[in-house]
């Protein structure tokens, strides 16, 4: 598929620092596509459900450019809801980018470039999105890959510590937990990993503390 005759559907494309994973605190230009097939019930970017703009791959590519980083998000919605997102995410690998996929764990990431991290949720009953989890995605993770969980509550909390345990996450590549912002209190999901020992890494959203809810922060 030649890079000119490409596009996709874009909600925003902006400079930030990211805010979660193992790269919190990076500089950082974010794509986000346009599109979800899911519904959690603690969404915080629903705004990108619809709309947007219809972009050529190869415009894309020049606008991240112009923001002259070298590290690059492609979140959503959901970017693997859009079949084209897979092209972008190699032209950028191509572009010499180091790159990371947000992406809900509904669909096969088996297609993704090798060179791109995965950041893959897994929804817990809270999300009320815990039956779209695609389960077979985690034969193909790897050590550069993440999972992450976001977790409401205690019970959310103990189905994510048995997830870890049934599925040997820990030995497949790192773990995050994030508390939901108004639900769970961080220090109270710190307290529990450290009780249990849990071999994860808690975050909370390095950007939300520093601009709140906004759009493109």
């Amino acid at each position: 598929m030649q890079a000119s005759t490409v596009t996709l559907r874009l909600t925003e494309i902006f400079l930030s620092l990211q805010g979660e994973t193992s790269r919190a605190g990076l500089p950082t230009v974010f794509v986000r596509l346009t599109g979800c097939p899911l519904r959690c019930r603690w969404c915080d970017t629903p705004y990108s459900f619809q709309g947007g703009e219809t972009v050529m791959l190869t415009s894309l590519l020049a606008r991240v450019a112009d923001y002259g980083v070298p590290t690059v998000c492609v979140t959503g919605g959901e970017p693997l809801a859009q079949k084209n997102s897979l092209p972008l995410l190699a032209a950028l690998c191509d572009a010499g980018y180091s790159v990371s996929l947000e992406t809900s764990g509904a669909l096969d990431v088996s297609k993704v470039d090798p060179r791109v991290s995965r950041i893959v949720d897994i929804k817990p009953p809270e999300s009320g999105e815990a039956v779209r989890n695609r389960w077979e995605n985690i034969a193909h993770l790897t050590p550069h890959d993440e999972i992450k969980f976001v977790l409401a509550n205690r019970a959310d909390y103990e189905w994510a510590r048995e997830v870890i345990q049934a599925q040997k996450l820990a030995q497949v590549c790192p773990i995050l937990f994030s508390p939901v912002q108004g639900e769970l209190p961080p220090a109270q999901l710190a307290e529990w990993i450290l009780a249990d020992r849990l071999p994860v890494r808690m975050q909370v959203q390095l950007h939300k503390i520093l601009w709140g809810n906004t759009p493109g922060t």
